[in-house]
């Protein structure tokens, strides 16, 4: 069986980390060779089987054009050493480096799309470099429609694999405790969720908002939560590689992106059966998972009152929060590690 080089930036915590590491693993079973080549660090955030093969370009280039040389010359070796591998790119500047490495080499590359095309600030590098993959995976239909109709020719759209180990639904009393996990980034608009919160806990003042994860807005956001008289309601756990776990019995999960290709923490929650209320933020991620109050709520992008109204609506309706829940994890077969892996393989003209 040829090879597969996953290639990204670095796999620290993160959902496309997630992703590599469930079809790396997944497919090492399967008796595929498989590596994960990062060209910007050499982080490992989350587990992998023994048989997948790790590999370091380099740390991050920090604008060096030294470092981005040598990362290339790095590159060039390992795809000639491993030449006829199939490429997985899941990087739009990893595309670029992938690229450049390979010229004049005969390469079979799979671009894998993982946040919204309209965001992009390189559009014209990203689809430049994206033109010589012999396939563009989205995350979703609305995805594809961002790129140019040459790119869409070329364009499938698979979804992002729910892990096996996902614990199964809690089907005792749920705490109350509303949770959140994600990069403390811009994007993902924690503050919208924390104003949302403090208008909830009004009406419900024995919730907390546990929010998991790091990022550059941490010191800001806990500032806001003092400032909004929240100290003891709103709670940073950091970076947890055990999160599931430790949400599992929560009364609810938010997802407050701005936008997001596929959140794979929302479809976690989906699949333990934590009622979801999420933003039904481009590039429509959450519609694609998501029937509005048949398992899980959709709400409007940086709206805090109507994010706020429904958080009140599950906290209230122990029968709706119910049937939202036994209907969420359904999920769990229709995007298994399984399904996901046998359509990349399609993708890429393996099966």
């Amino acid at each position: 069986m040829e090879k597969i080089v996953f290639v990204v930036p670095d796999m620290a915590g993160g959902g496309t980390e997630r992703v590599i590491s469930l079809l790396a693993n997944e497919y090492v079973k399967r008796q595929i060779p498989t590596a994960i080549l990062s060209f910007a660090g050499n982080q490992q955030a989350y587990e992998l089987d023994s048989r997948v093969e790790t590999v370091s370009a380099g740390a991050a280039s920090g604008g060096s054009i030294k470092i981005r040389l040598k990362r290339l010359a790095f590159m060039r070796k390992y795809f000639k050493e491993n030449n006829g591998c199939n490429i997985f790119s899941f990087s739009t500047i990893g595309t670029g480096f992938i690229v450049l490495s390979t010229l004049f080499m005969k390469r079979k590359m799979l671009v894998s799309e993982r946040t919204d095309p309209q965001s992009c600030d390189h559009k014209p590098y990203r689809d430049f470099f994206y033109g010589f993959a012999d396939v563009l995976v989205c995350q979703t239909q609305d995805a594809v429609a961002c790129f140019s109709d040459k790119l869409q020719k070329k364009a499938c759209v698979i979804g992002n694999p729910v892990d096996d180990a996902v614990p199964q639904r809690y089907d005792g009393e749920r705490t109350h405790r509303i949770t959140t996990a994600g990069r403390l980034e811009p994007v993902k608009n924690h503050r919208m969720l924390i104003q949302a919160f403090e208008e909830f806990v009004k009406e419900f003042p024995d919730y907390t908002l546990d929010i998991y994860g790091r990022g550059s807005l941490e010191t800001e956001l806990k500032q806001l939560a003092v400032e909004k008289g929240l100290l003891d309601k709103v709670i940073f756990h950091g970076f947890s590689s055990n999160v599931k776990e430790e949400i599992r019995d929560s009364s609810m999960f938010i997802l407050s992106s701005n936008y997001e290709g596929i959140s794979n923490s929302m479809v976690e929650a989906l699949a333990m059966g934590i009622p979801v209320i999420a933003t039904d933020c481009p590039i429509g991620g959450s519609k694609t998972y998501i029937q509005d109050g048949v398992n899980g709520f959709l709400v409007p992008t940086d709206d805090a009152q109507a994010m706020s109204n429904a958080m009140k609506k599950v906290a209230s309706n122990v029968k709706l929060s119910e049937k939202i829940s036994l209907n969420a994890v359904k999920i769990r077969k229709e995007c298994s590690v399984t399904e996901i892996a046998d359509q990349m393989l399609r993708a890429a003209g393996m099966r």
